[in-house]
C-alpha cells in the first residue's frame, strides 16, 4: 500500500522544483538564482537579475526562456497533464494560447482555459486504442507465422512428392511417345497406299475422259468423216490461230499437225490435241463429256506453251477466252456475211449455233473425293490416334506437373518476412476505389488502376524488392516498370505497410509523376508491443 505514494513522492516534488518561467525541469539546474547566469552556449555570463528582463542578452537566447525578447529563444509550456512542449519566444504573450495550461499568456490580458487535462485524456485514449490495435495485430500476426510454418511445410512435401513423380512421369511419357511413333508408321504407310491407289485411279478417269474429249474433237475437224484431219479441215476452226490475225494459216495449221498435210486418231491424240487442247472450241460437245472434261480444264492449261509473262491462272483463262472471243466475232461476221449472199430476199436467215465456250473448272465432283479408308487402314488410323491422345495426355499432365513444381519452389524460396508473416498477401489482391479509379493490389506481383466508367487496366507497377530502410526492411514494397507515362518514366508504386487489425488498401496518392504512394494496413506489419504499464491514475503522459 505504501507503494504507489512512495512512487508518485518523487513526481510530485519535480513539480515543486522552482525555476525562472519559460525553463524546463531538465534544465532548471542551469539557472541557480545565487549564481551569475552562464548563457547556455557559452557565449556571455550575466547577473542572474538579467534573466527574463526582457533583454536578450545572450545570442542563443537562453537568458530570456520566458519572455519574447530573444528571437531565437525558446519557451517550455510545462502543460501538466498532458505532453511538455516547447514553442517560439515570439509566441509569447501574443494573445493566442499556444500552451495547453496557457502560461504563455502571462502579461497578455488574455484569459487561458487549461485544456491540458482534457487533452491528456483523448490522447491516452487514442495511445491506449493504438495499443490495442498493435497488442491485437501482434497476436494475429503470431497466428500468421504459425499458419505458414504448417503451410510451408505442406508445400514443401507436396514438392518433393511431384519431383519424386515427375521421373516415373517423364518415363511414361517416353514410353507412350515409342509407342505413338510405331502406330503411326502402319497408319502412315496405309494412308500412303490408299492415296497412291486412288491417284492412280483418278489418273485412269482422267485419260479415258481426255481421250473421249479428243475423240470428240477429232470427229468434228474430220468434216469429210475419212478418218483423217487435213489441214484445210484445220483451218475451219480459227480459234486455233497462234499469230493473233484471227485466221489459221495453211503453214499454222500444217505446223499443229507436225509439218504432215493430214493426221489420223491415234496420231492426233498423240501429238495435236495437247497443242490445241486449250483454244479448241467445240461446235456441238455433248454436255456429259463437257462436264466430264470441266475438272481437268485447269490441269490441261500446264501443257500449253508457256505467255511471255506468266499471270495467275485465272488470267490466262480470261486472257484465252478474249482472244478466242475475238476469233469467234471475226468468224461469226464472215459467216454471216455469206449467208447474206447466199439467202433469198424474205427469208429468215439460219442461225449458227454458238460455239461452246472451253470447260471451265468446277466444284470437285463425288467421284473426286477420295474415297473413305477401308477397314484395315481405318484400324490402323484408329490405333495411331489413340496412341497419340495417350501420350498427349500424358505430356499434358507432365507440362502441369512441372508448372506445379516451379510455383512451389518459388513459394516456398520467397522472402514473405523474418518469419514468413507476409506469405498469406501471396495469393491475394485488395482494392481501394476513389471518385475516379479503382486501384488494385495484388502483393508480390503487380499494382493496377482502372477507370470507374469503364476502360482498361493501367500496369502501376510489378513486384520489385523489399525497400524499407535497413534497420525496418519490411515496412516498404517496391512495384517498377509499370506501364510507361506519356513523355515520361514508367509507372511505380511504393506500398507502406502499417500495423492493423485487417488488411485494408486505406489510401493511395500520386506525390510525383507517375510514381504512386499506398498504403496497407495488416497484422503482419504489427511490432510486439510494450508490457501493459500498471494500473493506475496518472497526469502526466
Amino acid at each position: 500500500m505504501l507503494l504507489l505514494p512512495l512512487l508518485l513522492l518523487p513526481l510530485g516534488l519535480a513539480v515543486e522544483v522552482k525555476r525562472p518561467r519559460g525553463v524546463s525541469l531538465s534544465n532548471h539546474h542551469f539557472y541557480d538564482e545565487s549564481k551569475p547566469f552562464t548563457c547556455l552556449d557559452g557565449s556571455a555570463t550575466i547577473p542572474f537579475d538579467q534573466v527574463n528582463d526582457d533583454y536578450c542578452d545572450c545570442k542563443d537566447g537562453s537568458d530570456e526562456p520566458g519572455t519574447a525578447a530573444c528571437p531565437n529563444g525558446s519557451f517550455h509550456c510545462t502543460n501538466t497533464g498532458y505532453k511538455p512542449l516547447y514553442i517560439p519566444s515570439n509566441r509569447v504573450n501574443d494573445g493566442i494560447c499556444d500552451c495547453c495550461d496557457g502560461t504563455d499568456e502571462y502579461n497578455s490580458g488574455v484569459v487561458c482555459e487549461n485544456t491540458c487535462k482534457e487533452k491528456g485524456r483523448k490522447e491516452r485514449e487514442t495511445l491506449q486504442q493504438l495499443a490495442e490495435v498493435t497488442r491485437e495485430g501482434f497476436r494475429l500476426k503470431k497466428l500468421l507465422i504459425e499458419d505458414w510454418k504448417k503451410a510451408r511445410e505442406e508445400k514443401q512435401k507436396k514438392l518433393t512428392e511431384l519431383q519424386a513423380g515427375k521421373k516415373s512421369l517423364e518415363d511414361q511419357v517416353e514410353t507412350l511417345r515409342s509407342v505413338k511413333e510405331e502406330a503411326e508408321k502402319p497408319e502412315k504407310e496405309a494412308k500412303e497406299q490408299h492415296r497412291k491407289l486412288w491417284e492412280e485411279q483418278q489418273a485412269v478417269v482422267k485419260a479415258r475422259r481426255e481421250q473421249e474429249l479428243a475423240a470428240e474433237a477429232f470427229r468434228e475437224l474430220d468434216d469429210d468423216s475419212d478418218g483423217l484431219v487435213s489441214v484445210a479441215e484445220l483451218q475451219t476452226h480459227p480459234e486455233l490461230d497462234s499469230d493473233g490475225d484471227g485466221a489459221l494459216s495453211e503453214a499454222e495449221a500444217q505446223a499443229l499437225l507436225g509439218g504432215d498435210a493430214q493426221t489420223d486418231a491415234a496420231a492426233f491424240y498423240d501429238r495435236v490435241w495437247a497443242a490445241i487442247r486449250g483454244k479448241f472450241r467445240s461446235e456441238a460437245l455433248p454436255p456429259d463429256l463437257l462436264a466430264a472434261s470441266a475438272a481437268d480444264a485447269a490441269a490441261s492449261q500446264e501443257e500449253q506453251p508457256p505467255a511471255p509473262s506468266p499471270p495467275p491462272e485465272e488470267e490466262d483463262e480470261h486472257e484465252d477466252e478474249d482472244e478466242e472471243g475475238e476469233a469467234a466475232e471475226g468468224e461469226e461476221a464472215e459467216e454471216e456475211e455469206e449467208e447474206e449472199e447466199a439467202e433469198a430476199p424474205g427469208e429468215p436467215p439460219n442461225e449458227a449455233p454458238p460455239p461452246l465456250a472451253p470447260p471451265q473448272p468446277a466444284s470437285p465432283t463425288e467421284e473426286d473425293k477420295m474415297p473413305p479408308y477401308d477397314e484395315q487402314t481405318q484400324a490402323l488410323i484408329d490405333a495411331a490416334q489413340a496412341a497419340r491422345s495417350s501420350f498427349d495426355e500424358a505430356e499434358r499432365s507432365l507440362k502441369d506437373m512441372e508448372e506445379s513444381i516451379r510455383s512451389l519452389e518459388q513459394e516456398i524460396s520467397f522472402d514473405f518476412g523474418p518469419d514468413g508473416e507476409f506469405a498469406y498477401l501471396y495469393s491475394q489482391c485488395y482494392e481501394l476505389a476513389t471518385n475516379e479509379y479503382i486501384y488494385r493490389l495484388c502483393p508480390f506481383k503487380l499494382v493496377s488502376q482502372k477507370p470507374k466508367q469503364g476502360g482498361s487496366a493501367t500496369n502501376l507497377g510489378t513486384w520489385g524488392s523489399w525497400a524499407g530502410p535497413n534497420h525496418d526492411k519490411f515496412s516498404t514494397m517496391k512495384y517498377e516498370q509499370g506501364t510507361g507515362c506519356w513523355q515520361g518514366p514508367n509507372r511505380s508504386t511504393t506500398v507502406r505497410l502499417l500495423c492493423g487489425k485487417e488488411t485494408v488498401v486505406t489510401s493511395t496518392t500520386e506525390p510525383s509523376r507517375c510514381e504512386y504512394l499506398m498504403e496497407l494496413t495488416t497484422p503482419a506489419a504489427c511490432p510486439e508491443p510494450p508490457p501493459e504499464p500498471p494500473s493506475g491514475d496518472h497526469d502526466e503522459l
